[in-house]
């Protein structure tokens, strides 16, 4: 009589542990003592196995780095930091704020001896409402921001701007960021534009294999200028990514991003970020009048 096996696994891609029907024979008795529960350095032997594959479903498997990801991804011939704020605006004063904000941060980015430069002014269109965002360029890293902050310290006008915007607000936040070596830096252009801000929180420890794929992911995405700048955080909310792209309208937009997936290889790109991600975010913005990113 032939004998019938069942196979039947814990876990998905576990290997499958054979059951066997009443009643199967003397054929089966041997394989009946390889399932008998092993017992002494055998049964050890085994358990360390089991732990060991379950351990590789689980534990993810990293090279080893000599060296912090921001001096491995960051572009090298510059040292310019940037500052991302995200103002979370009462929605009675959100013109108000707009028209404060168009007054003061022009002076602030004109004026030769602070080392800063607004590179854009936005607000949020779709996405969080009522909320402004401000992207700015330290150039000289650390040493120019600490420089900016302590001579705006003194500014009288800039204090008075800080308290009434102040009573403008809901929330706010910010985050430090360092430019990706492979991204276009981001330079004023012409409108008008609506700009996409596209914010990615990583799973801790994924940096490098995402700058590993988007280094060249990027050039899928240059055909139509759409690429403006690709940031990774230092300093508030960490392994965070933002990436910024600019296009005429929703509809070009959406033009734009289904050619990429005529291209071979942006899929699979796609495919090996994506279990990178833990959360992202899309916002789609509208330059202020005094955004040099119109």
């Amino acid at each position: 009589m032939a004998a019938r096996v069942l196979l039947r696994g814990s876990l998905v891609g576990a290997p499958a542990v054979p059951r066997l029907q009443p009643g199967t024979g003397p054929a089966l008795r041997g394989l009946r003592a390889v399932l008998v529960p092993c017992r002494g350095l055998s049964c050890s032997a085994r358990s360390a196995r089991e732990d060991s594959w379950l351990k590789s479903l689980f534990v993810r498997k990293v090279d080893p780095r000599k060296d912090a990801h921001s001096n491995l991804l960051a572009k090298r011939e510059t040292s310019s930091l940037y500052k991302l704020q995200f103002h979370n605006v009462k929605p009675e004063c959100l013109e108000a704020y707009n028209k404060l904000c168009q007054e003061v941060l022009p002076k602030i980015h004109e004026e030769k001896h602070y080392p800063c430069a607004l590179v854009g002014t936005w607000n949020t269109w779709y996405g969080e409402q009522d909320q402004a965002v401000h992207l700015w360029r330290y150039e000289g890293g650390y040493p120019a921001l600490n420089e900016v902050m302590s001579k705006l310290r003194q500014n009288k006008e800039f204090t008075e701007f800080r308290k009434e915007r102040g009573n403008m607000l809901l929330s706010r936040k910010n985050q430090l960021l360092l430019e990706f070596s492979f991204w276009n830096e981001p330079v004023p252009r012409d409108g008008p534009n609506i700009y996409e801000l596209r914010s990615y929180q990583l799973r801790p420890g994924t940096m490098i294999e995402w700058g590993n794929y988007w280094a060249r992911a990027i050039r899928f995405r240059q055909d139509s200028n759409e690429a403006v700048g690709g940031f990774f955080s230092q300093i508030g909310q960490l392994y965070m990514v933002h990436h910024l792209w600019a296009y005429k309208d929703l509809q070009t937009r959406e033009d734009i991003r289904n050619a990429a997936w005529h291209k071979p290889g942006w899929d699979e790109l796609v495919y090996y970020t994506v279990p990178l991600i833990q959360e992202m975010e899309s916002r789609i913005m509208i330059p202020l009048k005094i955004s040099p990113l119109q």
